[in-house]
């Protein structure tokens, strides 16, 4: 103890004895002059001093104990409380949520995001603890949870599939304030499209649990043990239950708990595995009597109760800001898709709109072809999509140090040497040599906006690999057999026909030998000169 507060101490006590000495001569005192005249009123007087004595010693206790109980009462609000620090993160992960929702131009799944951050926001503050029963549909999940809240709520036989939705019932459980929410889940692994659809429901239903009881009848298969894997690597808290202990000898319930606790060992502690007998098997006495022996599920509730009791505030502020980081990651996916349509539109409208200028005014140098197809306005409205201000400048410098990429790793030689081959196949020779540039063009500029679409979606970075290998995985991508036959049947289309149709306006006028296609023009005019 501190020598101030030692010395305090001291004083106090000191003065209190002090005191309490002088009020004790005092009373004899008193006690003594009252007592020579009347002896009985001295009496009386001490035993009223003492009972008032009494009195407020009593008074101060209860004072005391007063105060003590309601800190105590307040100590206890305050344990309930979830974790601030998780608590703020979730509210600020809901508040950016919100906020880039209203970026999102689909309306229906911008009121779905939106619904379903206020539910978040709601169970943040109800603060119920939500346990989610999972498993097979024959691992007994309907029996654990009669077992548990002590009445039947469904069927309990093992036929596939007996639970069709996800059904929530109370539970209360000794020393735990908080309301317990216990939901029974289809079954996973049924055949068929709607059981298809209940394990889905089922796995939706398990993510969003505080504590997850993944219940089993045996050791685990492959097909159980992956979506437990899965749930506990995006962090769900789970009980590994063993059920329907009762048809096996105990010898085989060892050996089974031994193989479940080693397959779990890396994400579940072993005191986490439990085995229980929710609905044992009814069996004959000798009397001929049916006997049903009642549920065996106390190391279950143990075990609830004592990680409810230890974890259940940091379960429901863990539980909160993961709901609300998965909410948030996918109202970033559908911006992210909803940016690269408005980005791909973009580029489609500027490659064709290049090609088609490069086309009739064809540029006489590989470089100056790269260097055109990619516009440095196109670079400036893909930025806009994804929040990045550019000037002109800038997209001129982005747009030229893209196109001197292009041509020092070869994409501009490598586009039209595979532009010329496709395109050879696909229309008239005397049009290939006006149209390989522009159509090369397009498929370059194509490149171009694809790469920038990557650098703005990374907040303006090129990566590791920098701008070289952006620009070659586009590269790689825009060979794909499958796009060069559309992006071909598009140039046909956007370049090649309306070029088509001009050379065939423009000739109409001509004498009859200047309208035929240019390498048959040359040879007529060749005839002419050596006639």
């Amino acid at each position: 103890m501190p020598l101030p507060r030692l010395m305090i101490l001291v004083i106090g006590l000191s003065i209190i004895l002090g005191l309490i000495i002088w009020l004790i001569n005092s009373i004899y005192r008193l006690y003594i002059q009252v007592s020579f005249t009347a002896p009985l009123l001295a009496n009386f007087l001490i035993f009223l001093i003492m009972g008032l004595l009494g009195l407020s010693i009593y008074g101060f206790i209860y004072y005391f104990n007063l105060t003590t109980s309601r800190k105590s009462r307040k100590s206890k609000r305050r344990q309930l409380k979830l974790p601030e620090q998780k608590t703020e993160a979730a509210e600020e992960n809901l508040k950016a949520v919100r906020r880039q929702v209203q970026q999102i131009q689909d309306k229906v799944a911008q009121k779905a995001l939106l619904n379903r951050s206020q539910e978040i926001a709601q169970s943040l503050i109800r603060g119920e603890l939500k346990v989610i029963v999972f498993g097979t549909g024959s691992a007994g999940k309907t029996s654990l949870v009669n077992a548990l809240i002590g009445e039947i709520v469904g069927q309990v036989d093992a036929t596939m599939g007996t639970t069709k939705i996800g059904e929530t019932y109370h539970l209360k459980l000794k020393g735990i304030s908080r309301e317990i929410l216990i939901t029974d889940t289809p079954g996973i692994l049924e055949a068929g499209i709607e059981g298809t659809e209940r394990e889905t429901l089922a796995r939706q239903l398990a993510t969003e649990a505080d504590l997850l009881l993944f219940v089993v009848d045996n050791d685990l298969r492959q097909s159980e043990y992956e979506p437990l894997h899965i749930l506990a690597d995006i962090g769900k808290r789970s009980l590994l239950i063993f059920n329907k202990i009762d048809l096996y000898t105990e010898e085989e319930q060892e050996q089974i708990m031994q193989q479940l606790r080693q397959r779990v060992k890396g994400f579940i502690a072993a005191s986490d595995v439990i085995s229980i007998a929710a609905n044992p098997q009814q069996f004959k006495r000798t009397t001929g009597e049916i006997m049903q022996p009642e549920p065996d599920i106390i190391p279950l509730i143990k075990r609830l109760a004592v990680v409810l009791r230890a974890e259940g505030e940091d379960l429901i502020a863990d539980n909160i800001l993961l709901q609300s980081q998965r909410l948030g990651e996918e109202a970033r996916k559908i911006i992210d898709r909803q940016r690269k349509r408005q980005a791909d539109q973009i580029i489609d409208r500027y490659q064709w709109i290049g090609a088609g200028v490069i086309a009739v005014t064809p540029l006489p140098v590989v470089d100056m072809l790269a260097t055109a197809a990619v516009n440095a306005q196109m670079v400036v409205e893909i930025g806009k999509v994804y929040g990045c201000e550019l000037n002109s400048d800038n997209g001129k410098d982005l747009a030229l140090s893209l196109g001197k990429t292009l041509v020092s790793l070869g994409v501009v030689k490598g586009a039209v040497d595979l532009l010329s081959r496709v395109l050879q196949l696909n229309m008239a020779t005397y049009l290939i040599g006006k149209v390989i540039q522009g159509v090369t063009a397009a498929y370059l500029t194509r490149i171009a906006g694809k790469s920038f679409v990557e650098y703005f979606r990374h907040d303006q970075d090129w990566g590791d690999g920098g701008i070289t290998e952006v620009v070659q995985r586009q590269f790689q991508l825009s060979r794909k057999d499958e796009f060069i036959k559309g992006f071909v049947k598009d140039a046909i289309a956007k370049v090649v026909q309306p070029l088509t149709d001009t050379w065939e306006e423009e000739t109409e006028e001509l004498p009859e030998e200047f309208k035929q296609p240019p390498i048959q023009q040359k040879a007529v005019l060749e005839e002419e000169d050596d006639w």
